[in-house]
């Protein structure tokens, strides 16, 4: 991969990531990374991940990543709890308000993310790696 493909790649990111983040803050009140958040701990074992894992399936460091906690636990969507065998560590836990805004936000994620997919293969440039990625 050269870096003519590498920036187009980028563009095609930064395009879906931003009609993503847009449907899912007018349809639900969440944000990008707070779904994701919360796709994760959904998808995750008895609904809860360490801190660190949590940042890196999302892509976030540490500091953001608590920072993003703090925000599901005041709206009511997760909560933290210590590690049993290590009080050092913490989890973050979905609530089942949590699991209820993912349930009902996924249909928008998925949905949003055809469209920007769709309106990226009409694009000259954007379209074969459009190709490529349904492939």
């Amino acid at each position: 991969m050269d870096a003519e493909h590498w920036d187009r790649f980028g563009a095609l990111h930064t395009r879906v990531e931003q009609e993503l983040a847009k449907a899912l803050q007018q349809h639900h009140s969440i944000g990008l990374s707070e779904y994701r958040a919360l796709a994760r701990l959904a998808e995750a074992d008895d609904g809860e991940l360490r801190m660190q894992e949590l940042a890196d399936l999302i892509g976030l460091n540490q500091s953001s990543v608590s920072r993003l906690a703090s925000r599901l636990e005041s709206s009511g969507l997760t909560r933290r709890d210590l590690c049993p065998k290590d009080r050092r560590g913490v989890y973050s836990v979905i609530t089942d308000e949590g699991r209820d805004v993912q349930q009902k936000a996924r249909p928008t994620y998925d949905s949003a993310l055809r469209a920007a997919l769709d309106a990226a293969a009409e694009d000259g440039h954007l379209g074969p790696l459009v190709e490529v990625l349904r492939a």
